[in-house]
């Protein structure tokens, strides 16, 4: 098993990670779904992760598992002093595995390494299993919401929802 940057030759395999662990019926062995409370199957598509491979300051790192294969992922970039976190996924089939973790762990590396102060991220506020989880690796609500983003490309809603900021300070 390796942590590692992605390239773009990866973008197939990271689609369908990313999709297969946040939306659709492969997504409710996990429990990191959102398929309950948002309609499609996308949670984002080729060109989205491509242009955010090409931001400044940014990086998807890939969790590769031992038959090679793309197992877990998550988006860093460096945004002011923050390293913002965010796609974080890991295989419906290997969730409570421990990659989430690792990945988390190279999130704290990459953000010493780039001297941020701290990591923030956003979380659909009604998912209190995914917050629960967050709060037990150190990160804490700042008690900002903002307005959950609507795309009709990556699903509509079926109810009202917001995004709660978190942030774990680096030491």
């Amino acid at each position: 098993m390796k942590i590692e940057k992605a390239v773009t030759s990866d973008i197939p395999e990271l689609l369908k990670l990313i999709n297969s662990a946040y939306r659709g019926e492969d997504s409710r062995a996990g429990w990191t779904t959102e398929a309950g409370f948002l309609i499609s199957d996308a949670r984002i598509d080729a060109p989205s992760l491509e242009q955010m491979m090409k931001e400044k300051d940014a990086a998807i790192m890939k969790f590769v598992d031992d038959q090679n294969r793309i197992s877990g992922c998550v988006y860093l970039q460096k945004q002011n002093s923050k390293l913002y976190l965010g796609l974080l996924a890991v295989s419906p089939i290997l969730q409570g595995a421990g990659i989430g973790k690792k990945l988390l762990k190279v999130a704290d590396d990459r953000g010493r390494e780039l001297e941020c102060d701290s990591i923030k991220l956003k979380v659909i506020s009604i998912r209190k299993e995914l917050i629960d989880w967050y709060e037990r690796h150190g990160f804490n609500k700042t008690g900002e919401l903002q307005p959950f983003p609507h795309d009709d490309n990556f699903g509509l809603a079926t109810m009202e929802l917001q995004l709660l900021v978190m942030e774990r300070k680096l030491v």
